[in-house]
């Protein structure tokens, strides 16, 4: 079942009062570096620390009361089913991988949730998930491919929207596309004639090798330091909505990231992790090659999940994109 803009407009429904209403950061001089008006969704600042318990929350809100679920993730789909599955008395166990960053793991923990590891490298985890839900008689809630959490996920774009008016761009993460088709349908309803871009890490254009191929694909195992977008295929459901709606699917380098990582703590005071920060350097990569003067842009920042002492090594050797 395709998800539309009006199953997000049902997700803010139930997301409301639940899942923070994350503000919309400006700076002049991000605006002055960049020659455009630049409106950034700081997820960073969600429950969990990102986007995805929007999208956690909304989908086990529609499972039979108290049913149990099984979810797999990097990290931060891990927290957020975890917190959802707190706040609606269910039990969660969460496949991760053993290579996940500690910090994530340990909040998953922290939130109630059992935590199982497993080789990213030489294991499944989908059906390492499908086999624990038969066995515990409980539902498997995906990371981005089901339509009640690319409804959930679109709900960030909706309120970015709703906040800063329409956009003439939208710079939007993406891994397994559960954010970017999300987005794609708040952004048909509240601002048609906006312009969405995907960012993808350079190692993972996964999304983008099936755009040109015309059909979903796989890839190994990404290397990069985007760890929330290491996803290996797009998914079935996601796919269609990016392929009929995306304007384009671009890609950045790790030290990019980086680079935004410095900006955003330096000039906004804020902390983002490697994969929040696709969207505002597919942004900076997109002017450097088209137009932006005087447009009115957004990009998602969607998530703050970073261990600080790796955060501040990462920082310490890089330039912020206005040195380098």
């Amino acid at each position: 079942m395709q998800p539309t803009s009006d199953d997000v407009l049902s997700a803010a429904r139930v997301l409301d009062g639940i899942a923070h209403r994350t503000p919309v950061l400006t700076s002049r001089s991000l605006d002055e570096q960049l020659g455009c008006r630049v409106h950034l969704k700081a997820e960073n600042l969600q429950r969990i620390g990102a986007f995805k318990f929007r999208g956690a929350f909304h989908a086990l809100s529609r499972l039979p009361h108290d049913d149990a679920v099984v979810a797999f993730s990097s990290g931060n789909h891990a927290q957020a089913v975890a917190l959802a599955a707190r706040l609606q008395g269910r039990a969660a166990a969460i496949v991760m991988p053993s290579d996940a960053p500690a910090m994530k793991a340990d909040a998953t923990r922290g939130y109630g949730a059992e935590v199982i590891p497993y080789d990213r490298r030489g294991e499944d985890r989908v059906a390492i998930a499908e086999r624990i839900a038969r066995e515990r008689g409980a539902h498997v809630i995906p990371p981005f491919d089901h339509p009640d959490i690319i409804a959930g996920q679109g709900t960030a774009a909706l309120e970015l929207l709703q906040d800063a008016g329409p956009l003439d761009l939208l710079f939007v993460p993406v891994g397994g596309g559960g954010l970017l088709s999300g987005s794609l349908l708040a952004t048909r309803l509240l601002a048609p004639q906006c312009r969405v871009i995907g960012v993808e890490p350079e190692a993972g254009d996964d999304v983008r090798q099936s755009l040109a191929a015309g059909h979903p694909v796989s890839i190994a195992v990404p290397d990069t330091l985007a760890d929330g977008a290491q996803t290996t295929r797009v998914g079935d459901t996601t796919f269609p909505i990016i392929r009929e709606r995306a304007e384009a699917i671009i890609t950045v380098p790790d030290d990019a990231l980086v680079a935004e990582m410095r900006l955003l703590a330096e000039r906004l005071k804020t902390v983002v992790e490697p994969t929040g920060c696709l969207g505002l350097a597919g942004l900076r990569a997109w002017a450097r090659e088209h137009d932006v003067t005087g447009l009115r842009v957004g990009a998602i920042l969607s998530g703050g999940n970073v261990d600080l002492q790796r955060f501040a090594h990462l920082i310490a050797a890089s330039d912020s994109p206005a040195q380098g």
